[in-house]
């Protein structure tokens, strides 16, 4: 294989390996999105099966009268409905998403720029050589 096939098929690597970081940075984001949306936006209860008067409940961060935290023992249906556990797991699995997303975004940009520096490199040699002849 001669040097120019090698390093298009170089780029063309790096530049799907920068794909996938792309595609697990905006799955992250996803997850960020989400764990924003559960602990921030209101939601409704109902506290029997096809109830005709959902009970409203604030959201689990901006609670004043602490509706969504007081639990059970308060006649309060609200604290089981959105719980913090889950919440914080989506939380946590997009860490792991966000940091494989970085390392293969960044990868991929580096072989890139590195495969471009080598190929200017080459022609700014061959410039001298010519000149040099």
């Amino acid at each position: 294989m001669r040097s120019r096939e090698y390093d298009l098929d170089f780029r063309d690597r790096a530049s799907r390996i920068r794909g996938w970081g792309i595609g697990l940075l905006a799955l992250a984001g996803l997850l960020w999105a989400w764990c924003v949306l559960l602990l921030l936006t209101p939601y409704e209860v109902d506290e029997e099966p096809d109830d005709q008067y959902p009970r409203q409940c604030e959201s689990r961060l901006m609670t004043e009268r602490g509706t969504a935290n007081e639990g059970l023992q308060n006649g309060d249906w609200c604290a089981n409905e959105r719980d913090w556990p889950e919440a914080l797991a989506v939380l946590g699995l997009s860490v792991p998403v966000s940091v494989v997303g970085v390392a293969l975004f960044t990868s991929g940009s580096l072989s890139m720029r590195m495969s471009a520096h080598a190929e200017a490199m080459r022609e700014l040699d061959k410039i001298a050589d010519a000149r040099n002849a």
